[in-house]
């Protein structure tokens, strides 16, 4: 070293500056892994405190979001292509540090953010969150992954198709290996189908309202909205769809109850059971596993149309609140209890129609909860499965003869759908169940790929609704 270089000055150490976008981000990963929280639950109260201390705008708010969905939608090929980085295990990186190299990796091959501005935020938020040395790490990792795009990437990491197609699918589409496998049984068919549906997943879902007939109209809603901001629902005739970036408590009818927040798979569901023909009366129906209270809601408003009455039961007591509050201000006659539908406290043969929209695995509902297919195992269902078919054995008992159940599930998999359906019906685990299948696809008119039949499935990709699965059955006896 010579003179010159022993008295040039050290370089003043520069404190790391805080990016709120990018902080709000991970904080919101974070919640998700350490505490199993929803993005979608953790999500907006976070962005409100930014809003309300002034650090945010709608195009911050709207990239935080962008940073959160999408880095967990596409974790599974992000940890394939960081793992294809790093000289040691996956499972050997500490969490915080995946969850800023994978929003890194997203912002570099998922987002139109430059390159050098990716990984330039990516270290800073490092150096704040974990430190000088695992921002290095950070640093060297994102270099690597920025000298390819996505499909470079991923025909580098992912297996071949013809060698093996279940985990080829996997890391392309960034599910795991199992559900694309429960997927690809329950939809059937070609490559075609199955890389749509996965893709599908990916997508961000729209908003969509729903107008509560008797209480609000979508003409009501389409004037709040504005002309460019709202669209018709495809199937539901209460649907109105809401454009990118809308609010929609902002809307005067999602404050006062009249409409609400509800997927148009879940509006087909609930009118398919209050349209299709009971013998005899049709005065008392019931809402089994009524928690939050969407479909609920719906169904108190068509039963008030018709001067019929609403029991809303959900076991669990804070649910139990949120349908109390959905059902607010409906004007016909309705109560909501905490009940456990497999314990039930009404008398069999007390009802004319029966809604039993069971707990599930939620794989039909991968689009809106992106970090579910993360934390879901295959033998989750196990767990569901008595639960299932219990409440439906429930919902039996508790119809009339001659009246109506539905049975009803946010997901595909054979083991939560058709299989609990059948092994009722036939006694399986239990006493027969004398009941007759209703064919649902007549009471979803205009509604495209209902199948054969005599139940529904809903899809993503054909429908664009969550997967939504309907069986409608009749007592006979």
């Amino acid at each position: 070293m010579n003179d010159q270089q022993r008295r040039r000055p050290a370089k003043p150490h520069r404190r790391p500056q805080k990016d709120p976008v990018r902080f709000l981000a991970f904080e919101a990963l974070r919640a998700v892994d350490e505490r199993d929280a929803y993005a979608n639950l953790v999500l907006p109260p976070l962005l409100k405190k930014a809003r309300a201390k002034g650090d945010f705008d709608a195009r911050d708010a709207a990239l935080a979001t962008e940073l959160v969905y999408g880095t967990l939608r596409r974790q599974g090929t992000y940890d394939a292509i960081v793992a294809s980085c790093i000289d040691r295990p996956l499972r050997e990186v500490d969490p915080p540090v995946l969850d800023v190299l994978n929003m890194g990796v997203h912002q570099l091959l998922g987002t139109r953010i430059p390159t050098h501005a990716a990984v330039s935020a990516s270290v800073e938020l490092a150096r704040v969150v974990l430190g000088e040395g695992r921002a290095k790490f950070v640093n060297a990792v994102l270099r690597k992954v920025s000298a390819d795009d996505l499909d470079g990437w991923v025909a580098r990491v992912a297996p071949s198709y013809d060698e093996d197609a279940e985990d080829h699918l996997a890391v392309v589409h960034s599910h795991p290996r199992w559900i694309v496998s429960a997927l690809w049984d329950a939809l059937g068919g070609g490559r075609a189908g199955i890389e749509d549906l996965l893709e599908a997943d990916n997508e961000r879902p729209e908003v969509t309202l729903v107008a509560r007939p008797g209480r609000s109209t979508t003409d009501e809603l389409f004037t709040a909205l504005g002309d460019e901001n709202g669209l018709p629902g495809r199937w539901s005739p209460y649907a109105v769809r809401m454009a990118e970036g809308g609010e929609p408590g902002a809307l005067a009818a999602v404050q006062d109850g009249r409409a609400g927040v509800q997927d148009e798979g879940s509006q087909l569901v609930a009118t398919a059971l209050a349209n299709a023909p009971v013998d005899g009366s049709d005065t008392r129906w019931l809402d089994g596993c009524a928690g939050p209270g969407g479909k609920a809601a719906l169904l108190a408003a068509l039963a008030a149309e018709r001067g019929a009455a609403l029991l809303a039961a959900e076991k669990q007591p804070h649910r139990a609140r949120l349908v109390e509050r959905a059902l607010a201000g409906n004007p016909g006659p309705y109560q909501v209890i905490t009940a456990d539908g497999t314990r039930p406290p009404w008398q069999p043969d007390s009802f004319d129609r029966v809604l039993m929209d069971v707990p599930c695995s939620g794989l039909g509902a991968l689009r809106r909860r992106p970090e579910s297919r993360w934390r879901r195992r295959a033998e989750d269902l196990e767990s569901f499965a008595p639960l299932q078919r219990g409440l439906l054995r429930e919902a039996l008992k508790a119809v009339r003869v001659g009246g109506i159940v539905g049975y009803a599930t946010c997901s595909p998999h054979l083991a939560e759908t058709r299989v609990v359906v059948e092994d009722v019906l036939k006694g399986r685990g239990g006493q027969p169940v004398e009941a007759e299948w209703v064919d649902a696809r007549p009471l979803m008119p205009g509604v495209p790929a209902l199948g054969d039949g005599p139940d529904v499935q809903l899809w993503p990709h054909l429908h664009g609704t969550d997967a939504m699965y309907l069986a409608l059955l009749r007592r006979t006896a």
